[in-house]
């Protein structure tokens, strides 16, 4: 049962798309390629085992989680579904 202007099955619709926007979003962050030997930031070895886990790694552990540490937090509300979006 769907509340105010929305249809039956619209709230999920906007769960299904948040979800996919989210996923799509994270999957062209994904390094592709073959991996380097050495960090392009510092130069440090990364492991035989991270560059099989991920392939395309240009960062070795502490530089990468550096740089996710800096990344702006990403707004999980997906403006498609919004009512003020519909609106303009």
């Amino acid at each position: 049962m769907a509340g105010g202007w929305a249809k039956d099955g619209d709230i999920q619709q906007q769960i299904e798309d948040t979800v996919e926007d989210e996923l799509l979003r994270v999957r062209s962050q994904l390094p592709e390629g073959e991996s380097l030997g050495h960090c392009e930031e510092c130069g440090a070895e990364i492991p035989p085992a991270r560059r099989e886990a991920i392939p395309g790694v240009r960062l070795c552990v502490p530089c990468q989680s550096e740089r996710d540490a800096k990344q702006r937090p990403h707004s999980h509300f997906n403006r498609r579904g919004s009512k003020d979006s519909q609106l303009r």
